[in-house]
């Protein structure tokens, strides 16, 4: 299982399948609907039932058949098929085997180095075979992980009938990078009673709770007069944007801030005397207080209007919520992921997601979905790696869940 689970992460990770924010495409890159029709092809080869690739939402889908005579529940895994915003080209992965806990250079060349002074967690790998970067690229572990691990678990499966399991149903999708992919989802065809994103971190992560979130555009009208006549005159639109940053609170930002805290995040800034360009996304666990996050946001543009005149003008977009909202109404599946990490030896990590997945979107369109690790860490840039013995335990756990669905039920 291993080999043949490495052999499918490092032709996985190779494929370019970066999202783009700025495209109206479903999926938003070319790339992915290439990828999806590579999986599709795979699917067919392992014998998988049901393989299908959907244009109109970038989904592959496939079902593994059951093979008990109980009446269960039907479970679903998902996972995404894009990466992140990052240089995703010409991905080198590097594989390290017995890793000795001390610095690996990625890029000798450039001095990049993956150092466990900096990053601590390598402690945790100390004997594994370590798979990174060549300190260029991101690696694309979140989520190839996933989708390596879920083909490798449910072809397990199929290539081994005794195993008693129920009907399983399984997605790929496109976006969730930028945070489209699952608005598109087709809950009432994948019919599967409840679900899991195999999108996590180390090994042990259960998450059911994740940020409520919103992006804000702020858009800010000058006049631009020439400085030496400017008195009484000019309105600087890059120095209303000043204000306006710092009007927000200078702890609420993601470096500051653990846990349950939320913040306000400035990702991007554009501007001239002219006109100017905010980029925020806002994020809260507590939806009272991603509320009042947005509520405070427009106060600073209304008062800043006060004072300017109507130069100033936000833009608020939901994103997605949290999700223990919807699934607190039925832990079944937490329950039955819990047990089945147990009988693993794996000791589940149940903290809130500093951040969000597909299943956020997918529980609230009626498919309970919370989330496994993956085994990947230091996501979405150089430093990111995987543990080849932690997604073994991610692909032993999808079996595993299997198999408890049917004794839980």
């Amino acid at each position: 299982m291993k080999q043949e689970l490495l052999n499918r992460f490092l032709s996985y990770v190779k494929e370019d399948t970066r999202s783009d924010e700025s495209s109206h495409s479903i999926p938003s890159t070319p790339s992915q609907v290439e990828f999806a029709k590579k999986l599709v092809g795979e699917l067919q080869n392992l014998h998988f039932s049901d393989v299908s690739y959907n244009a109109d939402n970038g989904f592959v889908t496939a079902t593994v058949l059951p093979t008990t005579k109980k009446k269960v529940p039907t479970i679903g895994f998902i996972s995404h098929m894009d990466t992140a915003d990052f240089e995703s080209r010409n991905i080198k992965p590097q594989i390290h085997k017995n890793y000795d806990g001390k610095t690996i250079i990625l890029n000798e060349e450039d001095n990049i180095v993956l150092d466990p002074s900096e990053f601590v967690n390598l402690s945790n790998y100390v004997g594994d075979t370590l798979i990174t970067t060549d300190g260029k690229t991101l690696l694309g572990a979140d989520d190839k992980a996933g989708i390596a691990e879920i083909i490798t678990a449910m072809s397990y499966l199929i290539d081994h009938p005794e195993i008693e399991h129920g009907l399983i149903r399984i997605a790929f999708g496109p976006d969730e990078e930028i945070g489209r992919g699952a608005d598109h989802f087709d809950v009432e065809s994948f019919a599967s009673d409840y679900a899991y994103t195999v999108d996590g971190g180390p090994v042990g992560e259960l998450q059911y709770e994740c940020f409520n979130a919103c992006s804000a555009v702020i858009k800010i009208k000058g006049k631009n007069v020439h400085p030496g006549t400017a008195k009484g005159k000019m309105v600087n639109a890059l120095e209303i944007a000043r204000q306006f940053q710092n009007a927000l609170p200078s702890l609420d930002v993601p470096e500051k801030t653990s846990d349950r805290e939320g913040f306000y995040h400035l990702v991007s800034v554009e501007g001239t005397v002219e006109e100017a360009k905010l980029v925020y996304i806002v994020r809260d666990h507590s939806a009272s207080l991603f509320e009042y996050r947005k509520d405070y946001l427009i106060k600073v543009a209304e008062d800043l209007n006060s004072v300017f005149g109507d130069r100033v003008t936000l833009e608020l977009a939901d994103q997605y919520y949290n999700m223990i909202d919807k699934i607190k109404e039925d832990m079944l599946p937490v329950e039955i992921a819990r047990k089945a990490m147990e009988k693993l030896s794996i000791e589940p990590i149940i903290e809130p997601i500093r951040g969000g997945t597909d299943g956020s979107k997918i529980s609230f369109m009626g498919l309970l979905t919370p989330n496994l690790f993956a085994g990947g860490e230091n996501f979405h840039g150089r430093y990111e790696f995987v543990s080849l013995e932690a997604m073994e335990k991610a692909t032993k756990l999808l079996i595993q869940i299997a198999q408890e669905a049917v004794v839980s039920d």
